[in-house]
């Protein structure tokens, strides 16, 4: 099956102007150009803008998405499982803040007032259930429960700039840890960068910081295979690099 750009773009809901710039900046290829000029697309290219829509959606920035893509390494099949896994967390997302936002109106119209804190506890809460749910017995058999508690109740007492500031944070890990993986070299001024973005997000959760802990929650995301899919999602071979960026920067050993 072939479609001209206006029927990819009826077809998939995305502007014939943005195909265009996805075309320009080499994410999304037409199958060929037609003797008039004319981008034609083609069922490969549907999969493909399917892929960049699910990453899209999971706001994933488009220079991500083309070195995703464009890897030796991708696998549909795996990328959509993992779209699955991250999109079923923002729906849990999304419920408690749909839940934040009914017990807002409620407070409103019976007029009860509502303490600021509880405007946010939904964004919060759901960071905590998510973490317990996926890794609270690892981490609480690594560092134990009043390591994990010290945690979570550092998490419902930030604010909701640092929140956000940190949800920021978290996506820039991902992206420096991206550009590094291209020196090839865990011990370079990039990786540096990376790790060093990677500490000040984990201060956002961590009662206190060290250099050893650090290098162990590293070694833990290559030795557990959740951790493993979910950062070699961005790129195979990532989490390694990951753990060895994070050594070299604590100076810890492997």
């Amino acid at each position: 099956m072939e479609y001209s750009i206006r029927k990819m773009s009826k077809l998939s809901g995305v502007s014939t102007r943005t195909l265009r710039y996805y075309h320009e900046i080499g994410l999304l290829t037409p199958a060929r150009i037609n003797s008039s000029g004319y981008r034609i697309y083609g069922s490969e290219q549907a999969d493909l803008l399917q892929q960049i829509l699910f990453y899209r959606e999971l706001e994933f920035p488009l220079d991500a998405i083309r070195k995703i893509l464009s890897s030796g390494d991708f696998d549909p099949a795996r990328a959509l499982r993992a779209h699955r896994s991250l999109l079923i967390q923002k729906r849990k997302k999304l419920d408690a803040l749909i839940e934040t936002v009914d017990n807002t109106l409620r407070a409103e119209k019976g007029r009860v007032p509502m303490r600021d804190e509880e405007k946010f506890e939904g964004f919060k809460e759901t960071l905590i259930r998510e973490n317990e749910e996926k890794y609270g017995s690892e981490l609480r058999a690594r560092y134990g429960n009043e390591a994990v508690e010290a945690s979570n109740r550092k998490v419902r007492g930030t604010s909701q700039e640092q929140y956000e500031e940190a949800e920021a944070l978290a996506k820039k890990v991902i992206e420096l840890f991206l550009a590094a993986f291209e020196t090839g070299d865990p011990a370079s001024p990039e990786a540096r960068e990376a790790a060093e973005c990677h500490r000040r997000w984990l201060s956002f959760y961590w009662p206190e910081y060290s250099g050893e802990q650090h290098a162990g929650l590293a070694r833990m995301y290559v030795e557990d295979p959740r951790f493993t899919a979910y950062y070699d999602q961005y790129r195979p071979g990532l989490t390694v690099f990951l753990r060895d960026a994070v050594l070299a920067y604590t100076g810890q050993s492997a």
